[in-house]
């Protein structure tokens, strides 16, 4: 049996960013994916400039929005900054580039690689059984690392998106409560495309109705949506511990992600890259994900509050949209990065 200092079960930007930390400072580190290629997953494709640029070359960027359109039931505002509010990337372009990067430090990715057993030193997988000194559950909000530590998965949001073909000019955010309930609709312009989306939290996230509904307000949009193919994912915004002794959860395996937008790259990012430097380190300060976990709580509970009933979440979302178009409360509030 093959042994690894880490063990990572996930290569989603948070494994993958784990791993090249790691591999750069000389651990032996393994990397266990289930699909065929690392990167694919539902998402918008939107991260924060603020969260964004730090971590990811410009030029895998698609565009660049300094300009948020935001409309609710009463009320519409344009958010406006000087620099990049929101980016948008492929998924499936950032998880090629993390991948050949993860690969170049030296980590040891292993692809259709499918867990079927853990136990407190191995991991067995349809690829054989492996021992680990450290393990990292990055494997989203299905984790089977979370899992088996016994953390239950309360609060999911769900995404469904269809990727449209054609120019889109603005980032649109749609607080409609009879189409969206307490979620949100989106049209997220990349280069040739846009995501165009619906999300929503627990206890509204019907797939079957929200898929109705996203068919609905793309036609009313008239945004072309008929022949191509919805694609859902789930959000795991229940955060209870990320930190397990030699055991270690990031990303959506962690519950970290924004249940108020779904934003889950960026705390993806930070926690994979807290957990190398712990492992690393034990002595490492963890300011940067502590900051972002104060911030998601917020966010779940802005969440829970406004599915109490219709006409909270009316409130709660016309407050939120009149702080802003008044200046009470700046966009970064929603966003996840500091």
């Amino acid at each position: 049996m093959q042994s690894f200092s880490v063990i990572i079960v996930g290569a989603g930007p948070g494994g993958l960013a784990c791993a090249t930390l790691l591999a750069e400072h000389g651990l032996d580190v393994l990397v266990l994916e289930r699909k065929p290629v690392p990167g694919p997953k539902v998402c918008g494709g939107g991260i924060t400039w603020a969260g964004l640029i730090k971590r990811v070359p410009e030029h895998l960027i698609e565009g660049v929005f300094p300009r948020q359109y935001i409309r609710s039931n009463f009320q519409q505002t344009v958010i406006k900054a000087p620099e990049p509010i929101v980016a948008t990337i492929r998924r499936e372009v950032l998880g090629k580039w993390m991948c050949t990067r993860a690969r170049e430090a030296g980590a040891e990715i292993k692809t259709s690689c499918l867990v079927q057993k853990i136990t407190p030193k191995t991991v067995t997988t349809s690829q054989g059984e492996f021992g680990y000194r450290y393990l990292i559950g990055a494997d989203g909000s299905g984790s089977m690392v979370r899992k088996y530590l016994g953390l239950a998965s309360e609060m999911i949001g769900v995404g469904i998106h269809f990727q449209v073909p054609g120019n889109f000019a603005a980032m649109e955010w749609h607080l409609n409560s009879s189409r969206f309930q307490n979620g949100y609709g989106w049209i997220f312009p990349c280069r040739n495309m846009a995501s165009v989306g619906i999300y929503d939290a627990k206890p509204f996230n019907n797939p079957r109705q929200m898929l109705c509904s996203l068919k609905r307000w793309a036609a009313a949009r008239k945004i072309p949506v008929a022949g191509l193919k919805a694609r859902a994912g789930l959000i795991n915004f229940d955060y209870r511990g990320w930190r397990f002794k030699n055991i270690m959860l990031i990303g959506d395996a962690a519950g970290v992600a924004s249940g108020l937008t779904g934003e889950g790259m960026y705390p993806a990012l930070v926690s994979g890259e807290t957990a190398a430097r712990v492992i690393i380190n034990p002595d490492y300060h963890c300011n940067e994900l502590q900051r972002l976990i104060k911030k998601q709580q917020k966010h779940r509970r802005i969440v829970e509050f406004s599915a109490k009933n219709r006409l909270v979440n009316i409130i709660t979302m016309e407050t939120l949209i009149l702080a802003l178009r008044l200046g009470l409360i700046p966009f970064s509030m929603l966003e996840m990065a500091d």
